[in-house]
């Protein structure tokens, strides 16, 4: 089922938001059966279908557990749930370059699954003029998440250290931000914290080298 976007005042709000501040998120972002679907199909990966994730791209990758310690799989078109959500996003895609001019020309996503006392120090998904990532995106699978649970995103101003927004990873929320501007933060998760992390991209990240 691929969910018809196209005229949701929701995709305004997008367009208007990335144009003006530069970020913006939402709540029930997806109909709560697909969200629902998502989670059990991400929590119920064998133990070894997430790998810890690196810092860094191609050659210059590595692991390090003392800024991050998520474990990831990208998603694929393989999977009814996996394809469907890549659908909508894909649509985002279309729209985003028809509204915005972006030059877009993909979209790439994977789980990441935070277990307790993980985190992801402060970092730019995108460095000026040197990564292709335009605007990242972070959709949340998580219920009934309450504050002590921890595992927030901390959106920082790009100067300084005041902090622009606080997004809670609860079911449904969704946050875009220009991947360029906003440094950004995952505070240690005190529970198994599921997401989809996600960025609009000027290339093709299918043409990338082999193995990164």
């Amino acid at each position: 089922m691929i969910i018809d976007i196209v005229e949701d005042q929701q995709t305004q709000q997008l367009y208007d938001a990335l144009a003006n501040e530069g970020y913006i998120v939402f709540a029930d972002f997806l109909p709560a059966e697909m969200t629902e679907e998502l989670y059990h199909h991400v929590s119920n990966f064998p133990v070894d279908a997430l790998k810890q994730a690196g810092i860094g791209r191609q050659q210059d990758k590595q692991l390090n557990s003392r800024i991050r310690r998520d474990r990831t799989r990208w998603l694929t078109k393989f999977h009814p749930i996996e394809q469907r959500y890549l659908d909508v996003m894909a649509q985002y895609h279309v729209q985003l370059n028809r509204q915005l001019f972006l030059g877009l020309r993909d979209f790439e996503a994977h789980f990441a699954h935070y277990e307790t006392g993980s985190f992801y120090q402060r970092h730019l998904d995108a460095f000026r003029g040197r990564s292709n990532r335009v605007v990242s995106s972070v959709f949340y699978l998580n219920s009934n998440w309450l504050h002590d649970d921890g595992g927030e995103l901390i959106i920082y101003q790009p100067i300084g250290d005041e902090v622009l927004c606080t997004v809670s990873p609860q079911f449904g929320n969704m946050v875009f931000f220009l991947s360029e501007q906003f440094p950004h933060e995952v505070l240690p998760a005190k529970r198994d914290r599921y997401s989809i992390a996600g960025w609009f991209r000027t290339d093709n990240p299918r043409l990338r080298v082999k193995g990164t």
